[in-house]
C-alpha cells in the first residue's frame, strides 16, 4: 500500500509549483503595474493565450524544450526554476512541521518572499503592495507558530525596519548619496513580523553573509568599466536568510551559543 505520508509529500510539491506558477505571473505582471488576475495566461512574445495543457508547472516548459508552442519564442528558465523552488519549499515545510497550521503559514511567508527576490533581481526593486501588506499579514505569526509571542513580534517589526533605516541614514550621512533602498527597509520588517525579533537578527547576519559572496563573484563577474555602477540587491539574500532560519535557525542559534561557551 502507497504510504500516506508519501503521497501528501508528492501532493506538497506539486500543489507548491502550482502556487510557483501563479508566482511567475506575479513576478512578471506587477512591476509593470499589470493586474495579476486578467487577462489569463498568455505568450509575452506573440501574446498567443496558453491552454493549461501547455501550462503545466515545469513539465511544459521541458515539453516545450523551452520555447513557446505557437511562435517559438524561448522561454525564459526563470518560469520552471520558480516553480521548482516553490515547489520544494512546500515539500520542505511539510517534512519539517507536517500538515499543521505553521506549515501554512510559512509556505505563504516563503511565497512572498519568491516573489520579491525575483523582482528585485529584475528590476533592483521590492513593491510596497508586497512588503507593505506583508508587515501586516505576517505580524499574525503568532497566531499561527506555537514558538511565536506578540512581544516578538513587535520587536521583530521594530528592529527589522529600525537596524536598515539606521544602517541607510549613517551610509547616507557619510557617503553622500544612498546606498541602502527603503525596500530592504520595509522587508526586513516584513521577515521580523513573521520570525520575531531572533529571526531579524539571523537574517541581517546571513544575509550579509551571502550578500557579501554573492555580490564580490558578480563584481568579478562584471566588466571593469561597469564595477562601479554594478548594483547589487539585497532582498534575495535577506529573504534566503529568512528561510534558513525557518528551517534551521534555531538549530544553529542554539549551536553558536554553545559553541561561545568554549
Amino acid at each position: 500500500m502507497f504510504p500516506l505520508s508519501i503521497l501528501i509529500a508528492v501532493m506538497s510539491f506539486v500543489f507548491g509549483t502550482c502556487i510557483g506558477s501563479f508566482l511567475n505571473v506575479v513576478i512578471h505582471r506587477m512591476p509593470e503595474g499589470q493586474s495579476i488576475v486578467s487577462p489569463p495566461s498568455h505568450c509575452p512574445a506573440c501574446n498567443h493565450a496558453i491552454p493549461f495543457y501547455f501550462n503545466l508547472p515545469i513539465i511544459s516548459f521541458l515539453m516545450l524544450k523551452g520555447h513557446c508552442a505557437f511562435c517559438n519564442a524561448p522561454i525564459s528558465i526563470r518560469y520552471p526554476l520558480v516553480e521548482l523552488v516553490t515547489g520544494l519549499l512546500a515539500l520542505g515545510l511539510f517534512f519539517k512541521f507536517g500538515l499543521t497550521q505553521a506549515a501554512f503559514f510559512y509556505f505563504i511567508f516563503g511565497a512572498v518572499l519568491i516573489a520579491i527576490s525575483f523582482i528585485d533581481l529584475d528590476h533592483q526593486i521590492i513593491p510596497d503592495k508586497l512588503s507593505l501588506p506583508g508587515i501586516i499579514l505576517f505580524s499574525t505569526s503568532c497566531l499561527f507558530v506555537p514558538q511565536m509571542r506578540f512581544d516578538s513580534v513587535i520587536w521583530g517589526v521594530l528592529a527589522g525596519g529600525g537596524i536598515l533605516y539606521l544602517v541607510a541614514l549613517f551610509y547616507y550621512y557619510f557617503r553622500k548619496r544612498q546606498g541602502m533602498g527603503g525596500g530592504d527597509i520595509k522587508l526586513l520588517a516584513m521577515i521580523g513580523a513573521a520570525t520575531g525579533v531572533k529571526g531579524v537578527f539571523f537574517t541581517l547576519f546571513t544575509g550579509s553573509v551571502f550578500g557579501t559572496l554573492g555580490g564580490a563573484a558578480a563584481i568579478a563577474m562584471t566588466e571593469k568599466s561597469e564595477k562601479r555602477q554594478a548594483k547589487i540587491p539585497f532582498g534575495p539574500f535577506l529573504s534566503l536568510g529568512a528561510i534558513l532560519y525557518v528551517f534551521w535557525g534555531e538549530p544553529i542559534i542554539r549551536w553558536y551559543t554553545n559553541f561561545l561557551k568554549y
